[in-house]
């Protein structure tokens, strides 16, 4: 990948985090559904939280709550607002995927690494002070006053890192959540965290890396 990026900015949440909301609802409703009944429960909650975040800022624990009171309804599962809330503050306590220190510390001892993500001031820094990496500049959705995948997040970010799409290169699992808005607005360098979450998109542009081990490879460290 060539000129290496003045920046490289990340997702967190699935991306660097083991963003655990399958295992929360598994954790809530998995002894009263069935396998298949859980399965699809999961499903939707992930397309519930997608749906809520494509209108006006909000908090994320209305985010979750009303994601999850949806899904309920759908699903004909009793809803607890109780149920949020432990999902909420869930959020905070969950740590990095395996692979994700190592390579990070790789990488920010040559580029600096930011982070954009759909999150809260106050949820944040706990899950980034477990990635093992410094980070330039850490930036919310409460920050920025929008969720991804709208774009005004990614604007506000390279605003604040005073540069341009072409200066950056951003790194996700999530083409619907980042890689679709990044390359809309012309950020050519991109990198795809396979963790399962989607489905290969090559229209989209990418390098295809396992896990966060592989990223130094693809700046040649």
């Amino acid at each position: 990948m060539s000129p290496r990026p003045k920046f490289i900015t990340f997702d967190c949440y699935g991306t660097l985090t083991h963003f655990d909301m399958a295992g929360a609802a598994r954790r809530i409703h998995g002894d009263t559904l069935s396998a298949p009944a859980m399965a699809q429960f999961i499903t939707n909650f992930a397309a519930y939280r997608l749906d809520e975040v494509l209108g006006a800022w909000k908090p994320y624990a209305e985010v979750v709550h009303n994601a999850l009171e949806r899904t309920c309804r759908a699903n004909g599962v009793p809803f607890r607002p109780e149920d949020a809330a432990r999902i909420y503050d869930e959020v905070p306590t969950w740590g990095p995927h395996p692979d994700v220190p190592a390579g990070l510390a790789r990488v920010a001892q040559e580029i600096p690494l930011v982070i954009l993500s759909n999150a809260m001031n106050s949820q944040i820094m706990s899950n980034v002070d477990k990635l093992g990496a410094p980070f330039h500049m850490v930036i919310t959705a409460e920050e920025t006053g929008t969720y991804k995948p709208q774009m005004n997040g990614f604007e506000v970010m390279l605003d604040k890192l005073g540069c341009g799409p072409k200066d950056i290169c951003h790194v996700s699992s999530s083409f619907r959540y980042d890689l679709m808005t990044a390359h809309d607005m012309g950020i050519d360098q991109k990198v795809w965290v396979n963790r399962g979450h989607e489905p290969a998109n090559p229209h989209y542009g990418y390098t295809e890396i396992a896990d966060i081990g592989g990223l130094p490879g693809v700046f040649g460290l």
